[in-house]
């Protein structure tokens, strides 16, 4: 989804599309992070 987007972006320029790409990568690192932290909690205590 963000290579289309961002070959949206290259194409208009459009400002919006590349907020929208910005936004998008923030939310995916979001979500990454909570993955690696319930990686981290579920491992068993030794």
């Amino acid at each position: 989804m963000l290579d289309f987007t961002w070959k949206v972006f290259c194409m208009t320029g459009n400002i919006d599309t590349y907020l929208l790409i910005k936004e998008m990568e923030n939310e995916h690192d979001e979500v990454m992070e909570i993955n690696e932290w319930e990686k981290i909690e579920d491992q068993p205590i030794q």
